[in-house]
């Protein structure tokens, strides 16, 4: 099995409803263009109908199983957004689909599968439990398995993302694509290896769900039983002999962002692009604003893969993103347990310009003298320095103080 150019072109054709698979923009941004040194042109493919690319490639194969006269039952796994993508593609071409999703995934992807006519079965713990499952499934009479990313039809449907990003930013130096099981990366670098063998394509994996690196030193894919990662849409834990070999013939490189990278570049692109997405599509801003991957002086592209992140996972990456910038501090103060001390340290947070969100007694600590209490404060700042003259200005008034956060 592999992909050449004119498979990506020919699932090209096939796109003939906008409302199942549209061209996304690209936009410049300055912000992260100041930031890394390069200039940025983001890809907007979180702006698909269904959140992600994944439709690209489900309804590349679906169009053609239908065009060919099959009235086969459709079988998928999927984390969330190849579930959508097979959904939405079924459901056009007039097949019936079953999407196999892990019992943990978010519900809002769980939701929006089933809005768009797909019947769903939560099976397994993760990725790997509902692949099989569905695979099991899959082997009955009258049903068509459609693969995540181990299938030619797939690779080449979301490697018209490769054939837009080249004619949108014809001058393109490098792009930057997540990766999870490899098809959007396997499609996009051949399109654009094919049409300019130049540019350099980045690949990027959480590092907690890294399978790549593994894979290209061993020379075959190596699979991550338990991926644990914010970007779920890319936690699959494994890769395929096509993808690996994609790879292997047209990435340049591959980097690993932490989590705690991905986070913050959530943030950073909902700030400075006023662009929501979710983990996935995260990775390549983390990439970027990191120090693995050198654009000074560049035209660069990170690939927004994905939007649909749920909104407890939206608040959990607020919540540490703020905390990393210390916007968000949880301040213990040691006070004498006596009427008036909550509301003098108040007052002193209050004229440092500092918002108090919540504040609580702790009285029963082992190490504090009878008489004594801590108050444990959470604080909204705007920024380090903030920060810092908040706690000084308590500790002036005579208060010991400690970041517990």
């Amino acid at each position: 099995m592999t992909v050449t150019l004119s498979d990506i072109e020919a699932a090209r054709d096939r796109f003939d409803d906008p409302a199942i698979v549209r061209q996304t923009p690209i936009e410049t941004n300055r912000s992260l263009s100041e930031m890394s040194g390069g200039d940025v042109h983001l890809k907007m493919e979180h702006l698909q109908r269904t959140g992600s690319f994944k439709t690209r490639g489900a309804y590349n194969k679906l169009k053609q199983e239908a065009d060919a006269g099959s009235d086969k039952h459709v079988v998928a796994a999927s984390a969330g957004n190849h579930a959508q993508g097979v959904a939405l593609a079924a459901t056009k071409v007039g097949l019936e689909s079953t999407i196999v999703m892990p019992e943990n995934a978010p519900q809002a992807k769980v939701d929006a599968t089933r809005s768009y006519g797909a019947t769903v079965e939560l099976h397994g713990s993760n990725f790997g439990e509902a692949m099989t499952h569905a695979q099991e499934m899959a082997e009955e009479p009258g049903r068509l398995f459609v693969h995540a990313y181990d299938d030619p039809d797939i690779v080449a449907g979301q490697g018209t993302l490769g054939l837009e990003i080249y004619e949108q930013v014809p001058d393109v130096d490098t792009v930057l694509v997540p990766i999870g099981g490899g098809g959007l990366i396997g499609g996009v670098s051949t399109a654009l290896k094919s049409l300019d063998d130049s540019v350099r394509v980045v690949g990027v994996q959480a590092e907690m769900a890294a399978t790549v690196p593994d894979s290209l030193q061993k020379g075959i894919p190596v699979d991550e039983d338990s991926p644990k990662t914010i970007a779920d849409g890319i936690a699959t834990g494994s890769i395929s002999d096509l993808t690996l070999g994609l790879i292997e013939e047209h990435v340049d490189e591959v980097v690993t962002v932490s989590d705690d990278e991905i986070a913050q570049s959530i943030l950073v692109v909902l700030e400075r692009a006023k662009q929501l997405i979710e983990g996935a599509g995260g990775a390549s801003v983390a990439a970027l604003l990191s120090d693995q991957v050198d654009v000074e002086g560049e035209t660069v592209v990170p690939l927004l893969c994905g939007g649909n992140i749920d909104m407890s996972m939206l608040q959990t990456v607020l919540t540490h993103a703020l905390t990393d910038r210390s916007q968000l501090l949880r301040l213990r103060i040691r006070i004498r347990d006596e009427p008036g001390e909550m509301g003098r340290i108040s007052g002193i947070i209050g004229d440092k310009g500092a918002n108090i969100r919540t504040v609580r007694h702790d009285r029963a600590v082992g190490d504090l003298h009878v008489g004594d209490a801590y108050l444990v404060f959470q604080v909204l700042t705007s920024g380090e320095s903030h920060a810092t003259s908040v706690m000084t200005a308590i500790e002036d008034a005579g208060y010991e103080v400690e970041r517990v956060n």
